[in-house]
């Protein structure tokens, strides 16, 4: 099990290089909030650990998310990392084919990360479990599930651990890896390592419980002891 840590700026990053993957994002622009480019290349080149780039919270626009996942590979991003906040499984289809298509044809080492919500009810947007078949048709590599409203609830409380073992499962049968997120805390870590998804994701957890706070290093290494 791998642990993705999320920084906002170089500050936070340099905080964060225990981890095994180190996730550019904008949490004041959401759930899967992108940042800037020059952020994500400052980033890359100070990150011995690969990168990866959140691209956004999309409604159903595939042109605007495979432009910004082009862009954020074109910036470095190992993994690039997109969220579907709308429903419908034709129209998800679409925008993960385009998103994959865009970053593959120029850049087929790197990873597509597509990534549903576990409060998909209340969002009113599409089940992990119907993007999941979709994103492994379309050659992504990780299918993930977040928190889409970060109000302190986490995925536990809309998954159950069943739920995410099936998840789990469901991708490794079609070939690709799990990442779990959605304001884990601490004393999830023995329920996440029943799990076994191959990434776990945080940020709010190592800022001392408010993801809009900075990371903490202490937290970090904290983290990484009980993962590894």
């Amino acid at each position: 099990m791998q642990l993705l840590v999320s920084p906002r700026d170089i500050e936070d990053a340099r905080r964060s290089l225990a981890a095994d993957i180190v996730d550019v994002k904008k949490p004041s622009e959401g759930s899967l909030g992108a940042n800037f480019p020059w952020v994500v290349r400052s980033i890359k080149a100070l990150s011995p650990k690969p990168v990866s780039a959140a691209i956004g919270d999309f409604d159903f626009r595939p042109g605007g998310a495979s432009m910004a996942a082009y862009g954020a590979a074109c910036a470095g991003a190992d993994y690039i990392k997109v969220g579907l906040m709308f429903d419908g499984a034709e129209r998800a289809r679409e925008l993960i084919q385009a998103v994959v298509r865009a970053v593959k044809e120029e850049f087929p080492e790197k990873k597509v990360v597509i990534a549903g919500y576990s409060d998909y009810q209340r969002l009113g947007s599409i089940s992990p479990f119907v993007i999941s078949p979709l994103a492994a048709e379309a050659g992504a590599d990780v299918a993930m599930v977040d928190t889409g409203i970060k109000d302190g609830r986490s995925t536990f409380e809309f998954m159950s651990e069943e739920a995410l073992v099936e998840f789990c499962s469901v991708n490794r049968e079609s070939g690709m890896a799990t990442a779990l997120a959605g304001s884990l805390r601490f004393e999830d870590i023995p329920a996440l390592k029943r799990i076994g998804p191959d990434i776990i994701g945080v940020r709010g957890m190592v800022c001392g419980g408010d993801r809009n706070d900075g990371i903490r290093e202490e937290l970090v290494d904290q983290l990484v002891r009980m993962v590894h």
